[in-house]
């Protein structure tokens, strides 16, 4: 099984990354980072004892990156997803919505969310 991280080279993404690649390491699996099209950051945290990182860009990138998301998780064996989260205000998250809602109301795998 793996743990797909969704993060970018934000505060956000950095905090789901290294909470991604501790939680591979006590569940003895691998970690899938999922990146969006052009955006690799480079790990700031080494892997875990036993814990392999890939990448994940799919191919025909499309406007929708969190369905894309939710697919790679579709056809993954996933055990987990780790997203980062910041703080929004109520009004905020009505008019904007969030990705992370959005990831949290849809995945079929258990969603983690981790703060800065």
């Amino acid at each position: 099984m793996t743990v797909l991280v969704a993060g970018t080279s934000t505060a956000e993404g950095k905090s789901a990354h290294r909470f991604a690649v501790e939680e591979a390491a006590r569940r003895q699996e691998d970690v899938l980072y999922f990146v969006l099209a052009g955006e690799r950051p480079e790990p700031e945290v080494a892997s875990g004892a036993g814990v392999t990182e890939a990448y994940a860009e799919p191919d025909a990138r499309g406007k929708d990156a969190v369905g894309d998301l939710l697919d790679t998780a579709g056809q993954v064996d996933v055990s987990a997803i780790v997203v980062g989260v910041r703080h929004r205000s109520p009004v905020g998250k009505l008019l904007l919505g969030s990705a992370a809602q959005q990831i949290i109301l849809e995945a079929s795998a258990p969603v983690i969310c981790v703060k800065p």
